[in-house]
């Protein structure tokens, strides 16, 4: 692959952002000669994509029909208030999962298994589920009933099995949104959150539950646009190395892909230029940028700073490896065609 090639297969974006159009329900010739230009690592679908279940799976099929290195399709289906495809397709309609948290682990996975399975029925094979955090603050307004439960030790074992339900659904899964947001005050769709909480405190808690996700087999983690106030560098979870060095990879021990939240996000869109924002992520440990405000800005920005040295092949290389690696584990490439 040339530097470029692999610089994109780093972003996953949404069909509107790839091909300049607006409200995208069907893939043809525009995407095509988009994803030429742009050999992006994977695409995510909103509610706005979905029209039908058939409008759905072509869409998907023709999408992977153009791309060397097949993609990423993805959505949000978590059950409850966060539905894209459920809503959309007058689907059975989970509750939320915290109404859930006293039916113990089989429901867990029994409701992630249901989800993986409608889902690849459509082709979309990774799902940005399941929420790790805790519901912990009564206040916060941006997880709340998103959660598996409002205790730690609770959730550990729901999050762990819902982890399995995708995995033998054989549906990517990702656990969000670390180290966590579901203590903040703040919500980072508007602003930078704020992580109050010591770095023991961090580990005693909102880590466990991850580390159970983790355990049980979650191929990626969303890391959130989350300050940690002890860390003392003022950057957000998603640009800081020492959070992701320190806590996710030598911590919680986690080699799988990482990968943002959303980087159109008001905690990243208004306080980070999307180019500057996109190669830091990358230098302190990301390797896939979820939905940068403009990819040919974002794709640009980081191609500058490898070839300036801000920015190695070699991180660009090991962020490529763990997409590789994750799409060869779950047959999104194929091994015998894998070059």
């Amino acid at each position: 692959l040339t530097l470029r090639e692999k610089i994109c297969q780093l972003f996953i974006v949404t069909p509107e952002e790839l091909t300049g159009v607006d409200g995208v329900t069907m893939a043809g010739e525009t995407t095509k000669q988009a994803l030429e230009n742009y050999p992006v690592g994977g695409i995510i679908y909103f509610s706005s994509n979905i029209v039908s279940e058939a409008q759905l799976k072509e869409m998907s099929e023709n999408y992977q029909s153009y791309t060397k290195i097949p993609l990423i399709i993805s959505t949000d289906e978590e059950g409850g208030a966060v539905a894209r495809a459920a809503d959309t397709l007058n689907l059975t309609k989970l509750e939320p999962m915290f109404s859930y948290c006293e039916q113990g682990s089989d429901t867990a996975k029994a409701n992630t298994a249901l989800i993986a399975g409608y889902l690849q029925s459509y082709g979309i094979n990774t799902d940005f589920a399941p929420v790790a955090d805790v519901w912990s603050n009564p206040e916060n307004t941006v997880i709340g009933t998103r959660a598996y439960s409002s205790d730690y030790t609770q959730a550990e074992e729901p999050v762990s099995a819902a982890v399995k339900g995708f995995k033998e659904s054989g549906e990517v899964c990702c656990l969000k949104h670390f180290p966590g947001h579901g203590d903040t005050s703040q919500d980072s769709h508007q602003e930078l959150a704020h992580v109050t909480r010591s770095i023991d405190e961090l580990k005693e808690n909102e880590l466990t539950v991850f580390r159970s996700g983790i355990e049980a087999g979650a191929d990626m983690v969303m890391v959130g646009h989350l300050i940690i106030d002890e860390m003392g560098d003022e950057l957000p979870a998603t640009l800081s190395r020492d959070i992701i060095d320190t806590l996710l990879r030598k911590e919680l021990k986690f080699d799988g892909v990482a990968i943002t939240d959303s980087m159109e996000m008001g905690a990243i869109a208004d306080n980070y230029g999307t180019g500057a924002a996109c190669v830091q992520a990358l230098n302190a440990g990301i390797d896939m940028i979820l939905m940068p405000s403009n990819l040919e800005e974002a794709v640009t920005a980081v191609e500058n700073a490898v070839q300036n040295g801000e920015l190695s092949e070699e991180r660009i290389d090991e962020a490529l490896n763990r997409v590789i690696d994750l799409k060869t584990a779950n047959n999104i490439i194929q091994e015998d065609s894998a070059e």
